[in-house]
């Protein structure tokens, strides 16, 4: 018993050594991101329709840390603001399979080959169901509305561009994919230790079975892009092919009960097959095309590269990890600041259920501000709720807002100041 114990924390080090320094670097890069690419930026380029929008939407979602959960309201809050069917749909699609954190994993675990097919793999499925999706003409263009220019959307938040990088990369990415992370390195060490070496492979053998068992296991359970990556390279380890690994890091994140719900509830029914069926079908074409490069070559077995870090890097990266991923779970979570209430203005709370991290609740903080009245709105994700300050507030208004990105409005009562 105590063997596996050891064998396990063993595994869940190696691990933990392996993609810390890389994953780290992806933090940072991460938070670069959520700088140099704002909302309205993404806006600017996604309004309207058009194929060069869908082709876009798919570039902006491949480098994107969001999670499946968190892309539903930011591409909610895209149609919204004028974007297209087609464009908002290959954004859902190509964003939650990758960001720039997964695609650093992705080099440490399983190699080069890998992290370059993942995002390729992301960037066409996005590309190919948004296509469908306006030739289908599943509904028309996003009613542009007025820009919010509250600290939400202009970025005015405390602090320089370099703070707010690294305040978003190494706590607000963290908290949002802590959880996630925990369980799929869990998961990981479960599976190297318990499972015999190439044990799948004599059960499942390769081909179409084995990723049609990936898709089954991958569909309706979310695994973040993140989380996915040693799962997989564990997977791969016990006799999955390549192929088979590549479904199940795309059907994972991208898909899950609760995501596909959203999206037909927000999106509408056949935006909801399209979906659906664009990243199944991608999911078991290049599982197979992945298979096939991997045989060409010569080489069947996917292992990570070794690197030339030093030990005492890779060490002292995991520690960092470790650290980071357990501050995150103390971070505050409350987006925005209540503003000082006076006899002329209202102040209103509101119970929201299905915000899980920091991105619901800033998309669902920028609707409450473009709603009329609105001078200040903080909410907290873990709490459930709202505070909205200002004069004149609607609350039907507000449960519009909520509901149009995919949440449930629960009830609102006045407060007195």
């Amino acid at each position: 018993m105590l063997g596996v114990m050891f064998a396990f924390l063993l595994a869940i080090w190696e691990t933990l050594t392996e993609m810390a320094p890389f994953l780290l670097f992806g933090f940072f890069f991460a938070g670069v991101l959520s700088i140099v690419i704002q909302p309205e930026i993404v806006e600017r380029h996604l309004g309207g329709k058009g194929f060069l929008q869908v082709v876009k939407a798919s570039l902006f979602g491949v480098p994107l840390p969001l999670c499946s959960c968190g892309v539903i309201p930011v591409a909610a809050s895209l149609r919204r603001h004028g974007a297209g069917s087609g464009a908002t749909t290959a954004f859902l699609i190509s964003t939650p399979q990758t960001g720039v954190d997964s695609i650093m994993v992705t080099f440490s675990l399983l190699g080069p080959v890998f992290a370059v097919f993942r995002p390729l793999v992301s960037f066409v499925s996005g590309l190919v169901g948004g296509a469908l999706v306006s030739y289908a003409g599943t509904g028309g263009d996003g009613e542009q509305r007025p820009r919010c220019t509250g600290e939400c959307c202009t970025g005015c938040e405390k602090g320089g561009r370099f703070v707010r990088a690294l305040r978003y990369g190494f706590s607000t990415l963290p908290a949002d994919i802590n959880r996630a992370l925990i369980v799929g390195i869990v998961v990981a060490g479960v599976i190297s230790t318990v499972i015999p070496d190439d044990y799948f492979a004599g059960i499942l053998g390769g081909g179409i079975l084995s990723m049609l068992v990936m898709m089954a296991a991958g569909i309706p359970v979310y695994v973040c892009a993140t989380a996915s990556v040693p799962i997989a390279a564990a997977l791969i380890a016990k006799g999955i092919s390549p192929g088979a690994a590549l479904v199940f890091l795309m059907t994972g994140p991208a898909t899950n009960a609760a995501t596909l719900t959203t999206v037909w509830k927000t999106m509408g029914r056949r935006t909801a097959g399209i979906y659906l069926g664009t990243v199944a079908a991608s999911a078991l074409s290049f599982g197979l095309l992945l298979d096939y490069i991997y045989t060409a070559s010569g080489s069947g077995v996917v292992t990570g590269m070794p690197w030339m870090i030093p030990g005492s890097v890779k060490a002292a990266s995991a520690l960092a990890l470790v650290a980071i991923v357990a501050a995150s779970f103390f971070r505050k979570s409350k987006v925005g600041e209540e503003m000082v209430i006076d006899g002329t203005k209202q102040r209103i709370r509101i119970t929201i259920r299905g915000m899980t991290c920091d991105h619901c609740a800033r998309s669902i903080q920028r609707a409450l501000m473009e709603s009329p009245g609105v001078e200040s709105a903080v909410v907290d994700f873990k709490k459930g709720e709202a505070v909205v300050t200002g004069r004149d507030l609607d609350a039907a208004a507000f449960r519009r807002a909520i509901e149009e990105l995919g949440y449930s409005y629960a009830g609102s009562e006045t407060i007195d100041g």
